[in-house]
């Protein structure tokens, strides 16, 4: 059964009565239907342009949840989201990037998802819209393991919200993979440095991907960056603790011992991107 509804009331209506797998971009459905049945009911929400788009006010900026990576990639956002457009980037390849939604990147919960780590340092929130209204979650708390999320079977992630107190400084987004495009990462780190008028960082956020079921943020590298220089280097600081969070595997792509080697590298590099002297010289 094929169903396109042509309002967010109707998409949750249909939702609410029976299980159905929702489509929008499809870059993750269809490839998974490879050595499974094909679901027995598709809602198709690729109409519904009241989920697509971005808007901006004092508190928050909020992005539906279809917009597309090559909409995001392209945005007048503040600094703080250009390890976000720089993940944008990374998505598949282009064609992927026009069709592919940043909702559909999130509730997938690919363990590699390269729309995860940017959001994270935001401190990104999802909107979950229900016939019964909304819900907000904390998108560490939306996340629950591989392929594992919150959503209830009666909900649309309807946008991703990011408050302005986590969009502050600058951010960055580096990814490892066996070849520079068209990869899924061996790890991937995100980084966002907000500093003062003395050049002191008064805001540090980490988060790392494809080293544990879930992208984790680093609190404890985090707080002890805070009140330091913002000069290059930065990466000297890390200590094994601060990685304490992660959880890498070994598998076809890398080791786990070489995934948390990479991930050293990979921190240092985009710690040295988001410094303001960086930015501007770029």
């Amino acid at each position: 059964m094929y169903l396109r509804p042509s309002t967010l009331t109707e998409a949750c209506e249909i939702l609410a009565a029976r299980p159905v797998q929702i489509l929008s971009g499809g870059t993750d459905v269809f490839p998974a239907l490879v050595d499974r049945p094909a679901p027995e009911a598709v809602l198709d929400i690729s109409g519904l342009d009241a989920l697509r788009g971005i808007s901006q006010t004092e508190r928050e900026i909020r992005i539906g949840g279809r917009t597309t990576w090559s909409e995001l990639a392209r945005a007048e956002l503040p600094g703080a989201f250009d390890g976000l457009k720089a993940a944008a980037r990374e998505v598949g390849s282009v064609q992927i990037q026009n069709v592919a939604t940043i909702a559909g990147n999130l509730c997938n919960a690919s363990p590699a998802a390269d729309g995860v780590p940017p959001l994270l340092i935001l401190d990104a929130e999802v909107e979950l819209a229900s016939r019964t209204g909304l819900r907000r979650l904390a998108l560490s708390e939306f996340l629950l393991g591989n392929r594992r999320t919150a959503r209830r079977p009666d909900e649309i992630l309807s946008a991703i919200v990011v408050p302005r107190s986590g969009a502050g400084g600058r951010s960055a987004f580096v990814k490892l993979g066996s070849r520079r495009y068209l990869v899924i990462s061996i790890a991937m780190v995100a980084a966002r440095l907000a500093t003062d008028a003395a050049g002191r960082i008064t805001q540090a956020a980490l988060g790392v991907g494809s080293c544990s079921a879930v992208a984790q943020r680093l609190p404890a590298l985090e707080a002890d960056l805070v009140g330091r220089p913002a000069r290059p280097g930065l990466g000297s600081h890390l200590q094994p603790r601060h990685l304490a969070p992660l959880s890498p595997i070994d598998d076809v792509r890398g080791s786990a011992a070489y995934r948390m080697d990479a991930t050293r590298e990979l921190i240092g590099r985009a710690l040295d991107l988001c410094l303001p002297e960086t930015a501007d010289a770029a």
